[in-house]
């Protein structure tokens, strides 16, 4: 079982360095296959992602493919909505798996959307340049701020409930918002965003007791190494073919959340 651990968090982490988006929404369903429950599986997978994630980030800054102004947006609004959620399930314990729930049947949802979405990301950059406006300033006026903000405030209260949608909801947020921004550079910085994000959310989980310390460190042995490779080969990756990638893999993703 600890073998099987350790590749779950290779696999893993090779598609999030690669792509931006998997990590909690890969990650959870694979401990639920392995009978972890739900609670421990959610806590768990939000440190592995904030640990692993961190790993990525040192590469992706390399290559500069991460705009830490946006991260910081992002991340004004996720952190204090994850510190007001993470209060929220502490006054309602009993409650914490049925919301569970509901929001991965949502997210579920929301994930083949974004597929869709991505898939069509031309026609969208055309949309979002035509209602966003294209200007030399790739991160635009205060209007833009406000709404980077308020994503990541968004983005807090979801990834804190469920341990899924840092990568996925943020990536297709960020098409919208920014459509001059590269692809590459996108998965770079919905990477960065997501580290304090689920390290604040995990912390909070690992003091309801919904932690599992010896399973964290199978699944990092797994997952340090595979996101390097993977981060190795976000820019190098075309577009043309990042895009169907990061589609497939969240129709099949949200297709497990759903059915």
């Amino acid at each position: 079982m600890e073998f099987g651990f350790i590749i779950a968090g290779l696999a893993v982490g090779f598609i999030v360095g690669m792509t931006g988006v998997g990590g909690g929404s890969l990650m959870t369903p694979i401990l639920l296959f392995f009978g972890i429950h739900p609670a421990t599986a959610v806590g768990t997978d939000l440190l592995y992602a904030s640990i692993t994630k961190a790993g990525g980030v040192l590469v992706h800054h390399k290559h500069r493919n991460i705009d830490w102004k946006i991260t910081g947006w992002l991340a004004i609004g996720s952190v204090p909505a994850a510190l007001v959620t993470v209060a929220a399930l502490h006054q309602m314990r009993a409650e914490t798996e049925t919301i569970n729930l509901v929001i991965k049947h949502s997210l579920g949802i929301a994930l083949m959307l974004t597929a869709v979405a991505i898939v069509f990301k031309q026609h969208l950059l055309r949309f979002a340049q035509r209602h966003v406006g294209v200007s030399s300033d790739l991160h635009g006026g205060l209007q833009r701020r406000w709404s980077t903000i308020a994503t990541g405030a968004i983005l807090g209260v979801i990834v804190t409930l469920s341990s899924i949608g840092a990568g996925a909801i943020g990536t297709i947020a960020l098409f919208l918002l920014f459509p001059l921004l590269p692809t590459a550079r996108l998965v770079g910085t919905e990477i960065a965003h997501a580290v304090p994000l689920t390290l604040v959310a995990g912390l909070g989980h690992a003091g309801l007791g919904n932690m599992d310390w010896g399973l964290l460190a199978n699944l990092l042995v797994g997952s340090l190494p595979g996101i390097y490779l993977g981060s190795q080969l976000t820019g190098r990756m075309p577009d043309h073919i990042l895009r169907p990638v990061l589609a497939g893999m969240l129709v099949v993703v949200g297709g497990k959340l759903v059915f």
